[in-house]
């Protein structure tokens, strides 16, 4: 089955650009398009793609508001990636808080989209640590701390994989770090995710940020 996505975004050049680089593989087929993130919800729910690709900022529902409403009220919701210009624009660090799952740029190469689209729809999430880390020293302050995660209960090895996912590594390059097999790193991700109430690792890795457990700099 193909990975399925639906494009939104109020430029019709950028969709147009989006489609013909995903429909250009044969594992992956653009279903719909949306001009605005108030169209989002009846569309994702009729059909149900993979991947939602969203550009943040739009005209009457931006993608950070259309992310919540997703996450909000679809069942098994869809994957989200923020399609965006800046990296290190406000807009892409609430829509992460939100829940999407990562973010790609669109001057991105046509490799590169490719390889996001295909990376959240497997589950996994697209972090930039650099990026990530930029957004939360300039954002983070505006935000209410998410409290210690010492009240999460995270084991000192579980810590240690937060750590290293705040760094991006994956689970094989944090399984080589910390000399176990790939298996227990998924195990202790699994673990993390649960105690600290996130979605994803992106989550995990803001609350990390923004609790002061992960320092920006």
């Amino acid at each position: 089955m193909p990975v399925t996505v639906l494009l939104v975004d109020d430029e019709p050049l950028v969709r147009a650009g989006l489609r013909a680089v995903l429909e250009a593989q044969p594992d992956i087929e653009v279903v719909g398009e949306a001009a605005d993130g108030a169209a989002v919800i009846p569309l994702v729910r009729s059909l149900r793609p993979d991947v939602v690709a969203m550009d943040v900022r739009m005209p009457l529902m931006d993608g950070i508001e259309a992310t919540r409403a997703v996450l909000r009220t679809v069942d098994a919701p869809p994957r989200i990636l923020v399609v965006t210009t800046f990296e290190e624009d406000e807009y892409v660090y609430e829509a992460l808080r939100a829940g999407a799952d990562g973010f790609l740029l669109k001057r991105a190469r046509p490799a590169e989209i490719v390889h996001a689209v295909r990376l959240v729809a497997e589950g996994e999430s697209l972090l930039f640590p650099a990026s990530v880390r930029r957004l939360a020293a300039r954002y983070g302050d505006n935000h209410p701390p998410r409290g210690r995660l010492s009240e999460a209960g995270l084991t000192e090895r579980e810590a240690d994989v937060l750590r290293l996912m705040a760094r991006g590594l994956s689970n094989a390059e944090m399984a080589a770090r910390l000399v176990v097999g790939t298996e227990t790193v998924k195990s202790h991700v699994s673990a993390v995710l649960a105690k600290l109430g996130a979605r994803d690792r992106t989550q995990a890795v803001i609350a990390a940020y923004e609790s002061g457990f992960v320092t920006p700099g």
